[in-house]
């Protein structure tokens, strides 16, 4: 098999599996499920967890554990914190997956374009020169360059040298 058109938005179709309420207060609240949530780190203020949905392979989201849809009603200190991982984030993308750019953001609100809006949360995206295409554009379709799973593990064998580092 040489042609794959990774598509991992499909797999609810598949599985059936629906969560009820908050996707992201589930995931903050089912440790034991890191794994299979592909959550990569968490500690008292926030979790890191791939994108289920990437742009570019090693997208992942920084989320707060309290649940708001309003930054401005997010504790000073949780979001210092999220700053302080997004910065060891960014390195973690440049060096570990040799990202020549990253684009980190936060869609806040449906209207502002985010796909979960009820829980704030901050997109990390690693970015090569020349790594879009026309397929985006005209077909509602990403390109996925490698494996989905391979990344995860590669990403969180990585996080003690990255995250966890003082």
């Amino acid at each position: 098999m040489e042609d794959i058109l990774y598509a991992p938005w499909r797999d609810e179709y598949v599985t059936n599996k629906n969560i009820e309420g908050c996707t992201f207060c589930h995931i903050s609240t089912n440790e034991s499920n890191d794994e299979e949530m592909h959550v990569l780190y968490r500690d008292k203020y926030c979790f890191i967890v791939m994108n289920k949905y990437p742009y570019t392979p090693g997208h992942f989201m920084i989320i707060p554990h309290f649940h708001t849809d309003k930054l401005e009603d997010l504790d000073n200190e949780a979001w210092l914190h999220m700053s302080a991982l997004a910065q060891k984030g960014v390195k973690l993308l440049k060096e570990a997956l040799n990202a020549q750019g990253v684009n980190i953001g936060m869609n806040l609100g449906k209207a502002g374009g985010a796909g979960i809006a009820e829980h704030i949360h901050m997109h990390l995206v690693p970015r090569w020169e020349r790594d879009t295409n026309f397929i985006t554009s005209i077909a509602d379709t990403r390109v996925y360059s490698t494996d989905f799973q391979i990344i995860y593990e590669k990403i969180k064998s990585l996080i003690p040298k990255y995250i966890d580092a003082t």
